[in-house]
């Protein structure tokens, strides 16, 4: 089973929210989240949001389909994408150690920077969970 996951974070400075915005492919279909986070600045929710797309997409694979996937994460947080790949950040390692328990549940997982235009999709999705919170 082939997967595609996208993330992003969104932060709206006045007030110190963020987002994620997360889009996969998953057997051809396509999977949107957006959610609010509980980090208040960006390489946090950064991370945070890798994180909510792998503990979302744990959940909804069964442990066959876990076992059986080539997982490519595409993100544009280059702190992020370097930090999983070396398996090291500085001041984000709490993150990286369970994005990377969260990897190991899958027959490969794949670390991909992208630059921001190619991940729009998944930037809307969080700047829609920011509106939407804007809007309460």
């Amino acid at each position: 089973m082939y997967i595609k996951v996208y993330s992003d974070a969104a932060e709206q400075p006045r007030t110190k929210q963020c987002s994620a915005g997360i889009l996969m492919i998953v057997n051809h279909q396509q999977i949107q989240i957006k959610q609010l986070l509980t980090a208040t600045d960006n390489h946090s929710a950064e991370f945070q949001a890798c994180e909510l797309a792998l503990q979302t997409l744990v959940h909804r694979l069964s442990d066959t389909e876990q076992k059986n996937a080539v997982v490519n994460y595409y993100t544009d947080s280059k702190i992020v994408a370097e930090s999983l790949q070396k398996n090291y950040a500085k001041h984000y390692q709490t993150f990286v150690d369970r994005i990377e328990q969260l990897q190991q549940v899958f027959a490969f997982f794949f670390v991909n920077w992208i630059p921001d235009h190619e991940n729009q999709g998944a930037h809307q999705l969080a700047l829609q969970a920011l509106h939407q919170a804007e809007r309460k």
